[in-house]
């Protein structure tokens, strides 16, 4: 017996397909052209971009690395963190058991902290990917205060557009296998009520970003 569900949901299958006359795409073009996109240079650059969007930069090895990311957690006794394996920093969950951090629900509001890895980081804009599912949670950056993410350098990619292109190679998992993909460029801020800026909005006031490698 066909629902009402069903009989909208065809029609809507049924129905004229947009924009079916347009040509396919010849060329395409990045929106921010960089003219080096040798690893260095990509570096260079994404440390660059980042820093103007507000974020704090970190380009130090494991061990200093995670003795600032204690600093930067203080005398908290519990963060939000991604499964340990998928953020690329050797060696962190013991040290924050050593010193006594544990990680709390992924839900938890009260926590000020949250620890991510990226899926992928872009020089042009300075702005990080990632990609939610099973042991990810989108609230680990989105919920805290303060984001600390790890990202390999050879996680850089030139841009959006580059990125996008190896997800179509690889059959768009951001978007059918993730449950979440978000990008994100520096701190959650927003101007909307009075042309005033507000930081913190929708998400972190700080954002830290620790490169390995």
């Amino acid at each position: 017996m066909s629902t009402s569900r069903d009989r909208i949901i065809g029609k809507l299958r049924a129905a004229q397909q947009p924009f079916t006359d347009v040509a396919p795409v010849a060329e395409r073009k990045s929106m921010v052209p960089l003219d080096d996109t040798s690893p260095a240079a990509l570096l260079t650059r994404f440390k660059d971009e980042a820093q103007k969007l507000g974020c704090y930069l970190y380009h130090l090895s494991e061990a200093d690395s995670i003795a600032r990311v204690l600093e930067l957690i203080g005398a908290d006794k519990q963060v939000l963190a991604w499964d340990f394996r998928s953020i690329p920093l050797s060696g962190l969950s013991e040290a924050l058991a050593s010193a006594g951090i544990s990680t709390a629900a992924y839900d938890d509001g009260g926590v000020k902290v949250g620890i991510t890895g990226a899926d992928a980081a872009l020089a042009a804009t300075g702005s990080l990917v990632l990609s939610s599912g099973r042991g990810k949670h989108r609230t680990t950056s989105l919920l805290p205060d303060v984001h600390l993410a790890v990202i390999r350098s050879d996680q850089i990619r030139p841009d959006f557009e580059s990125w996008i292109s190896e997800q179509r190679t690889m059959g768009q998992p951001a978007f059918h296998v993730a449950s979440n993909t978000v990008i994100i460029s520096g701190p959650s801020k927003t101007a909307d009520i009075a042309q005033e800026l507000i930081k913190g909005a929708h998400g972190p006031r700080v954002v830290h970003i620790f490169i390995v490698g």
